[in-house]
């Protein structure tokens, strides 16, 4: 097992988090709008993502497009370095390969679903602190519940101090559903739109293929990903009290009913197409990323 496989994939994610952070905070921003308040009426401060980008820089200025981008560096670099170091050892050591030497898509999906959830519980703490501090607004224009967090340290010491190790951890469970379900369809849909394109002698230069295969696979993640991650962005980003329990909602399922019974499925989707332009760069990049880190290492 390479360690080189568990840095690259982490730098590598790490990297595109740079271009598609101001993409993150627009979707968490038009996540929580409208929060537990049924269709038309609430005020929408956020019409659009393109209408999301002006909005912040209007009221925030060019910095407000990286708000978070500590901690999302954090979160990034510990899911993915285990989550693609994991799958790309398990390729070079052919531990998904079916009978006839291809690509078992049921192996694949195993894996990613299973270090997909192992780095989403210990990448947690940093995912949560990431949501806060991205919701943070002006008062014009602010949506959820606002932590007013000073930065990553400060956000750390809050928590522990008022709510203890745990509250660090809290919503860690709904996290996985969001990264597991991302991880299985992005990985193995991934691999199989690569093949297909490939196959059908469709795309076939390395580089372009990667980039169309995670276009493809982009839209059947963003379809997968949306509900649960707006489950996971309002369980993170909503207020608790001094014991830790959460002032909105009592868990996933909670959430979930919630946002069905109050907004309607649309609840469940909001900021659907944001999460579509952020994914599909996002998995680009840092797929680019690693196999250029990859080569690099086997050129040493």
């Amino acid at each position: 097992m390479s360690p080189a496989y568990f840095v690259a994939g982490g730098v590598a994610s790490v990297g595109a988090i740079f271009f598609t952070n101001p993409l993150e905070i627009v979707k968490i921003r038009m996540q929580l709008q409208g929060e537990l308040a049924a269709p038309g009426t609430y005020v929408v401060p956020y019409r659009n993502t393109i209408h999301a980008l002006v909005t912040i820089v209007k009221n925030e200025g060019w910095t407000g497009l990286q708000k978070g981008l500590v901690p999302a560096m954090h979160f990034q670099f510990i899911l993915n370095s285990i989550r693609i170091g994991f799958y790309h050892t398990a390729v070079r050591n052919q531990w998904t390969s079916n009978e006839s030497g291809g690509e078992s898509f049921g192996k694949n999906l195993l894996l990613a679903i299973s270090a997909g959830a192992v780095g989403a519980y210990l990448s947690s703490p940093f995912f949560m602190i990431k949501t806060q501090m991205q919701s943070e607004a002006p008062k014009k224009v602010a949506v959820g519940y606002q932590h007013h967090h000073t930065g990553m340290y400060n956000a750390m010491r809050k928590i522990y101090e008022k709510n203890g190790i745990a509250g660090l951890w809290r919503g860690s469970f709904a996290c996985i559903p969001r990264v597991t379900v991302a991880s299985g369809a992005q990985i193995a849909t991934f691999a199989e739109m690569k093949a297909l394109l490939h196959e059908h002698n469709l795309v076939v230069q390395p580089s372009l293929n990667t980039v169309c295969g995670g276009f493809l696979a982009g839209l059947v993640v963003s379809i997968t990903i949306t509900p649960p991650d707006v489950i996971a962005t309002r369980l993170y980003n909503q207020g608790v009290d001094a014991q830790g329990k959460g002032l909105f909602y009592n868990g996933w399922s909670d959430c979930a009913s919630k946002i069905l019974r109050i907004e309607g499925i649309s609840g469940l989707y909001k900021g659907f197409w944001t999460t579509y332009v952020r994914l599909t760069p996002q998995s680009i990049l840092a797929l680019l990323f690693f196999e250029e880190l990859i080569a690099l290492k086997n050129k040493l």
